[in-house]
């Protein structure tokens, strides 16, 4: 893997971190200032968040084996 492909990758994962902490900062807001009133939009609000970090996750661990790769 390229130089290149590692620095897109590093973006990936700063997009995707970014997303994932709006979602994070979202459902906080929600359960700080809305419950109960508001729990309808708990499930989907949650599955958004629970979705976020999962790419989070995923664009981390291709980062890692990425850079394991290029080190080898």
């Amino acid at each position: 893997m390229s130089t290149d492909q590692i620095k897109q990758l590093e973006k990936q994962l700063r997009r995707a971190r970014r997303i994932a902490g709006e979602h994070a900062m979202e459902l906080h807001d929600l359960v700080e200032d809305s419950l109960p009133a508001d729990y309808e939009r708990l499930p989907a609000l949650s599955a958004a968040t629970y979705s976020a970090c999962k790419n989070w996750d995923t664009a981390r661990q291709a980062l890692e084996r990425a850079t394991e790769e290029l080190q080898a």
